[in-house]
């Protein structure tokens, strides 16, 4: 293979169309040195009828927890949350963690994964089993979070282990908007969504998409009422990469000014690190290159499979949606996280 310079920008992202399943409908873009390059394979659906295209809107998964990450340090720089605010500020005396170290989680715990909440909700799974391939997380209501909560035993100080969490993010998102007049979707659109001009990017499970599967099967829209935040925003690939150039430069955000740029930066800023791993920011994981830092995050629903990342020196930024959901032996999302760190290292060299 020829070596990166010698490649142009539409071979870099053939490495990444080739990691998705060859049924798959994928669109993989691609901002670098000021220009973006977009590939596009696939229809909407298997009738072969409407082609994708940047426009298409994807399931994004856990790359949800981004925006509500982006949302919470919105609030943070508006005054109307903080990062140290306890938990117990925040849900009532009865619903606390069990143990001692449950009473010394914050906000920021939930949006680095270092609360030490578990993965899922306590009592989900009973509901999740049933349709564990179509919408494990559909049949869990809201009304259940707080109870689910008080059950769940915090067994490690906060801010000691990163431990990936569903629960904690999803958690976040319900108690920024407990307290409002409107939901997860309505305040991430008045407060993120529109000021950045992300026309395309909903948290609505009804609004047009692409149709995912799952082992060949057609999954219905992925719903996840308990916890939006922690994945259930739809986006396109035109709506992703602006989103991710308003985090390589806040500063030029459509925004004029104001909290939504100071929260740009904040969620970007190194927070906690796994044993062994990579830095947590705000829900972003980042990555210490020769070239510059990489920051990135994955994303998957029962049909669907997606990785954005972004480099701020140099500016690069990469978006890889597909509509069939991850196995064991994908490397899709590897195949993102590669094309992002090459396409730095040319930009960068």
């Amino acid at each position: 293979m020829p070596a990166d310079h010698a490649l142009s920008p539409a071979q870099l992202l053939e490495p990444v169309a080739k990691a998705a399943d060859s049924r798959a409908s994928t669109v993989i873009s691609v901002y670098a040195d000021g220009e973006t390059t977009t590939l596009c394979r696939g229809f909407t659906d298997r009738t072969a009828g409407v082609p994708v295209t940047d426009r298409t809107r994807f399931e994004l998964g856990s790359v949800t927890k981004t925006f509500t990450a982006l949302l919470f340090a919105d609030m943070v720089a508006r005054g109307e949350a903080g990062l140290d605010e306890p938990l117990s500020g925040r849900v009532p005396r009865w619903a606390l963690p069990r143990g001692r170290a449950g009473s010394g989680i914050t906000l920021e715990h939930l949006a680095t994964h270092t609360s030490g909440l578990p993965r899922l909700p306590p009592g989900l799974l009973r509901t999740a089993v049933p349709a564990w391939t179509t919408n494990p997380y559909g049949a869990y209501p809201a009304h259940r979070l707080l109870d689910s909560l008080a059950r769940t035993r915090v067994r490690r100080a906060p801010g000691v282990r990163v431990h990936y969490s569903n629960f904690g993010v999803g958690l976040l998102g319900h108690l920024l908007t407990a307290q409002g007049t409107t939901g997860y979707g309505s305040l991430l659109g008045a407060r993120v969504l529109k000021p950045l001009g992300l026309t395309d990017t909903t948290a609505d499970a009804d609004e047009p998409q692409a149709t995912g599967h799952w082992h060949g099967r057609p999954r219905p829209p992925f719903t996840i009422p308990a916890l939006p935040g922690a994945g259930a925003v739809r986006s396109s690939a035109r709506d992703l990469l602006r989103y991710l150039r308003c985090h390589i430069a806040p500063d030029a955000s459509p925004e004029p000014g104001g909290p939504l740029r100071t929260a740009l930066r904040e969620v970007a800023r190194p927070r906690s690190r796994a044993p062994g791993g990579p830095e947590l920011c705000l829900a972003w994981t980042r990555r210490p290159q020769p070239t510059g830092d990489l920051f990135f995050h994955l994303g998957a629903t029962r049909g669907f499979t997606t990785f954005i990342g972004f480099s701020q020196n140099p500016a690069v930024a990469v978006v890889a949606l597909t509509n069939i959901s991850p196995t064991v032996t994908s490397r899709f999302t590897q195949a993102g996280y590669d094309l992002l760190r090459r396409v730095a290292e040319r930009s960068g060299g």
